[in-house]
């Protein structure tokens, strides 16, 4: 069974005069990072494949979460669409056992939901929840999933 790692990017500086692609992590982002790092690899959740936003704040959320697997940085995650981030999962290889999304609200929150039914009221920055999958990536849609757990900072 496949698992889906959903991870909102962490907390990055305020956007005045910088591109909002270029935005990156400000000290309590690196720190959440960081902690989320640990949180997965602590709880056997080191993902196998990673796909990611291009964004600077995506991909030092990634860097700083120190997992060891090899990563596509997707454009498309950055055009924050839900329905595009479903399609792009369910491309992944299908020896891929966990795969982790590093991403941006609101498509990430959305695709929790999509796939699960439910998804918490919030998903603050570097909120990440767990999805278990019935069936190969190929077959992912909407509601074949279960929530397994949802980890935000202040937890």
């Amino acid at each position: 069974m496949p698992t889906l790692i959903v991870l909102r990017h962490a907390k990055a500086v305020a956007g005045f005069g910088t591109a909002d692609i270029d935005r990156v992590l400000n000290d309590r982002g690196r720190r959440d990072a960081a902690a989320a790092g640990e949180w997965l690899r602590a709880n056997g959740l080191v993902p196998a494949r990673v796909l990611c936003s291009p964004a600077a704040r995506t991909r030092e959320t990634l860097d700083l979460l120190a997992v060891d697997a090899p990563a596509d940085y997707e454009p498309v995650i950055y055009a924050n669409d839900p329905d595009e981030l479903l399609a792009l999962a369910s491309e992944a290889p299908q020896d891929t056992g966990t795969l982790l999304l590093v991403g941006h609200n609101p498509s990430v929150h959305q695709l929790v939901h999509d796939l699960t039914g439910e998804a918490p009221d919030a998903f603050p920055t570097c909120a990440l929840a767990v999805v278990d999958l019935e069936g190969a990536w190929s077959e992912l849609r909407p509601g074949l999933g279960t929530l397994r757990t949802v980890r935000t900072p202040k937890d």
